[in-house]
């Protein structure tokens, strides 16, 4: 079935490259309250296609947020069964004078395709549809039963399908999650994904007079919530990135001597890294901790943005009457995000200074996660990987967040395959995302031997 399967993807490359343009045309960015139909008209297209290629029960699924996408085709009696996940909402795409092509509109250069969404999520979601309808026109069937759940908050915190998870698990009743989410360690170097830093994030709204003041009548009496901030964050952390929390590194658990050993022989070039990936002069962060080490094992904690004040063109001397900043932490195994976000919630009222009241909102916590790589679909991922990419795969984990990877394991009790795509200068989340065409041809490929060998 695999070989059939991959003639007819082969065949019909240049056709799926385009079908993926039409869904990134759409502007679907989940955070921006304008894009809500956008949203509705992305999840549409999906929902149409699945139909398209013999997805049964296709149904878009309204809920409190952006909609979900649901379908199955359950007919292969005595094998596995796949939950393929992915998300079809993307981030904003500001800013936008960066980028050498209009975001969405979908640009080939170099064997790379650029818009935002190309790799994260879109492109990836695009793959896993493609795959089965490769297997569909092979063989008219599918080598194992699939159930695909497709949401649109990904990027904003998944509320939505973290309760559809809750109160419908007998619908994605699984033996193992399929996610494409994630990226190839270097190019042509077939990875797995077998670890995921948790998330805390929150943010922290400072007040400080009732109105916003003049500072040439108030200035040097009256509190000002920007400089509380500056003062706030500059106590979160030390010069050397350490997080100044107390009883933050109380619990976490470090990474085996094994998975030591293997992250030191991967072809990673700590220079390369800081000029091409990084682009700075220097590279920050826990000197006594490699480079990989500090971003895949260890705890962080970061700042996103700040608003307040008059930040338009020109001058106005006003001292704001509230001010904000996003902070997020990422979490390493054995830290909890309830806990954590209490003794940050506790610290930093202890820290607030005089004529200020704060107030933290939570825009969405994750627990971290490592899977095991001594189970049956692991190994096959693997050997899905070795026939596509003719190597020996690597595994690495990633410094991002899923948290949805937890919630699989913990409700659904399966474990989850993480086959991402993605290449480390991809842009994700920033000005020039690309997806390389190459790639995306590959997961396809892999994605049908993945499921070929599952229905062996």
């Amino acid at each position: 079935m695999s070989a059939s399967a991959i003639s007819f993807a082969k065949q019909n490359e240049k056709r799926f490259l385009e079908e993926l343009k039409e869904l990134l045309r759409i502007p679907s960015v989940s955070t921006l309250p304008e894009h809500r139909n956008d949203m509705e008209k992305a999840a549409n297209l999906v929902a149409n296609e699945l139909k398209r290629i013999g997805i049964e029960h296709v149904e878009v699924v309204q809920t409190e947020g952006h909609p979900l996408v649901y379908g199955d085709w359950l007919h292969a009696a005595g094998k596995p069964t796949v939950l393929i996940y992915a998300h079809y909402d993307v981030q904003p795409a500001d800013p936008l004078d960066e980028w050498l092509s209009p975001p969405f509109e979908p640009t080939e250069r170099n064997q790379n395709l650029y818009a935002r969404g190309a790799v994260d999520d879109k492109g990836q979601l695009w793959m896993q549809i493609k795959a089965l309808e490769s297997l569909f026109a092979a063989e008219g069937k599918l080598p194992v039963n699939v159930r695909l759940i497709f949401e649109g908050e990904e990027e904003t915190g998944g509320e939505a399908l973290e309760k559809f998870v809750h109160e419908h698990s007998e619908r994605l009743e699984s033996d193992v999650a399929l996610i494409c989410d994630t990226e190839l360690f270097a190019p042509n170097l077939p990875t797995l994904c077998v670890g995921l830093r948790g998330l805390v994030y929150t943010e922290i709204e400072a007040r400080g007079a009732a109105t916003d003041l003049h500072s040439g009548s108030y200035g040097g009496a009256a509190p000002n919530p920007l400089f509380a901030l500056c003062e706030i964050i500059s106590k979160l952390k030390d010069e050397d990135g350490r997080i100044c929390i107390p009883g933050f590194y109380d619990q976490w658990a470090s990474p085996t001597d094994d998975e030591l050993n293997a992250w030191k022989s991967l072809p990673f070039d700590e220079e390369h890294y800081r000029k091409t990936e990084v682009g700075s002069t220097v590279l920050t962060g826990e000197k006594d901790y490699p480079v990989l080490y500090r971003t895949w094992a260890r705890p962080t904690l970061e700042v996103h943005g700040m608003a307040g004040g008059f930040t338009g063109e020109g001058a106005k001397t006003v001292i704001p009457a509230k001010a904000s900043a996003k902070v997020s932490m990422r979490l390493v195994p054995n830290q909890n995000p309830d806990d954590i976000l209490e003794k940050f919630t506790r610290y930093l009222n202890s820290i607030v200074p005089k004529g200020i009241q704060v107030s933290i909102k939570v825009h969405s916590k994750g627990k971290p996660v490592v899977v095991s790589t001594d189970n049956d679909y692991i190994k096959a991922a693997n050997q899905a990987l070795r026939e596509v990419f003719q190597k020996e795969t690597v595994y690495i984990r990633s410094g991002g967040s899923i948290p949805i990877v937890e919630q699989f394991r913990s409700d659904l009790q399966i474990p989850s395959v993480l086959m991402g795509f993605g290449l480390p200068d991809d842009n994700i989340h920033a000005p020039n995302e690309k997806f390389h065409i190459p790639n995306f041809y590959k997961g396809i490929e892999s994605v049908v031997h993945f499921l070929t060998i599952l229905g062996r």
